[in-house]
């Protein structure tokens, strides 16, 4: 028999095995011994009281054996299959081509980056020199950005396909099984590489292909109908069914699809900075406690507030954390963040967005290239404010909300470097208004939010993709190229690890060969 039971636990017994028995007997009224085994199925952190406790949802098998967690399989040898064109190994087009093993397609992987061991000196390059090579960054490369974007897994995009499955193929791949049970799972992008490596090894091993150094620089096409790609190399690769995953930083395929007058849009984004906290401020705040008890990982937030009729928000909150610099062309400074696995770096960050829609850019209505390239303009004047080598333009918090150069700037996670820098001659005044009205309404939300211990560093501005390539909502091809499967961010239809990855499972699933 087996019985699903919610118990609540105090950090102190998260790790005890006999206290959680203990407590099923309890609540389930029968001897402990008749307890065999239990599997947990949901864990999260519950801190709306002053108690914090875990909230656990766990089935408990009684009087029969404990039943084994059986991650299903079933992929083919694709050696000598039909064959789809996917652009971009990110989680979008990684996905799309481990699907494509259990359909019985051969994966063409074409990665403008390079492998992952190969992309880490570029990246100790960026940090340690602000060189940035547009090929190879925290956008480009093996895993796309989200090998270099904390792994966080939590997703809304339960109704685009099945979450569980996504997560189960991270495990099948090396990711823990708590992953499989965390409200907010998070692998840690420490972790991600060698789980994005292995990936790579399963594609191979059943017959895909996946090439690096090998930008797509043509989309080839004749009579409405997708014929293949013109790699970088000067290989014509052909297929009937080609996969664009090349997330949202590839703007050149944005300007192809401008040469070729293929039907884009503008879309809306989130433009803002990242706002980072010493770690222990984050804690006390929201765990109401002096001190982190050693249970407890370090703490999340997640705030929002209507300002002028915007909605400011938190975003890609990096709990132990550091700001990383994700530029993809020289003279242009983009901030993001990312977490290890154990989130034991000493400050939290998150991005503090508003969006930014049709309206407020001259022309969008008309112009689907408007956003992008407001977007553009606003990377090139935060470089400008930096002085160069991505030396990032920053204003403590309180400074900046009452409109006050910053005399020096604290200790923070960015890298290449901070420089006291006047953040509304940057963001457009929308922004910068929306954020000044918000942050001390934080503050008052979270007890040591609103402080000068905080930093805000610019800017935040790939939050997600600026175009839209349309796609027919039921065969998921552009309404003017047949066979063309515009898919994840940089398209415009998923916004992170999980939702890109179902994203390109889905567009495998609407090729009919």
């Amino acid at each position: 028999m087996q019985k699903e039971i919610e118990i609540a636990l105090a950090p102190e017994h998260i790790h005890d095995n006999n206290y959680l028995l203990d407590m099923a007997s309890k609540k389930l009224n029968i001897e402990k011994s008749r307890i065999k085994g239990h599997h947990i199925i949901k864990r999260s952190i519950d801190a709306r009281g002053r108690q914090v406790r875990y909230r656990l949802r766990v089935v408990f098998f009684i009087d029969e054996d404990t039943a084994p967690t059986i991650l299903a399989s079933d992929i083919k040898k694709v050696h000598d299959a039909p064959s789809v064109i996917i652009i971009g190994a990110g989680p979008a087009g990684l996905f799309a081509a481990y699907r494509c093993l259990e359909r019985g397609l051969k994966p063409i992987v074409l990665e403008r980056g390079k492998s992952v061991k190969d992309r880490r000196r570029d990246l100790a390059l960026i940090n340690r020199e602000g060189v940035v090579n547009p090929e190879s960054n925290y956008c480009f490369g093996e895993g796309g950005a989200g090998t270099y974007s904390d792994g966080k897994l939590y997703t809304r995009s339960n109704k685009r396909g099945d979450v569980q499955k996504v997560l189960q193929i991270f495990v099948k791949h090396g990711a823990t099984e708590d992953i499989l049970v965390d409200a907010r799972p998070h692998i840690g992008t420490n972790k991600l590489p060698h789980i994005i490596e292995d990936m790579r090894h399963t594609i191979l091993e059943h017959g895909g292909e996946i090439r690096f150094d090998c930008r797509v620089d043509d989309i080839l096409e004749a009579f409405g109908k997708v014929k293949g790609v013109q790699t970088s190399q000067g290989d014509r690769i052909l297929s009937d069914h080609v996969i664009l995953a090349t997330g949202h930083s590839a703007r050149d395929i944005f300007h192809l699809f401008r040469r070729k007058s293929w039907l884009v849009e503008a879309k809306p984004f989130a433009l803002g900075v990242r706002i980072e906290h010493p770690q222990d401020i984050i804690d006390r705040a929201q765990y109401h406690c002096s001190t982190r008890h050693e249970n407890l990982p370090p703490a999340y937030y997640s705030l929002v507030e209507q300002v002028n009729n915007r909605g400011v928000f938190s975003f890609c909150m990096c709990p132990g954390g550091i700001i990383a610099p994700c530029a993809t062309a020289h003279e242009e400074i983009v901030v993001n963040g990312w977490s290890p696995s154990k989130r034991n770096n000493p400050h939290a960050n998150s991005g503090t967005v508003i969006q930014v829609n049709l309206e407020d850019v001259p022309h969008a209505d008309t112009n689907p290239f408007a956003l992008l390239e407001f977007q553009h303009d606003i990377e090139q004047r935060a470089f400008r404010a930096g002085g160069g080598q991505l030396v990032a333009p920053a204003q403590r918090m309180v400074d900046f909300v009452q409109n006050r150069l910053s005399n020096d700037l604290p200790d923070n996670s960015y890298k290449p470097g901070t420089k006291s820098a006047d953040l509304s001659e940057i963001l457009p005044p929308f922004v910068h208004e929306a954020l000044r009205g918000a942050l001390p309404i934080f503050g008052k939300k979270m007890k040591g939010y609103y402080t000068n211990q905080a930093v805000l560093v610019g800017v935040e501005s790939r939050t997600s993709s600026p175009v839209r390539i349309p796609r027919d909502k039921d065969n998921l091809q552009h309404p003017e190229v047949a066979g063309l499967y515009p898919c994840g961010e940089g398209a415009g239809y998923a916004g992170g690890i999980v939702s890109a990855a179902i994203d390109g499972i889905n567009c495998v699933d609407a090729i009919r060969i």
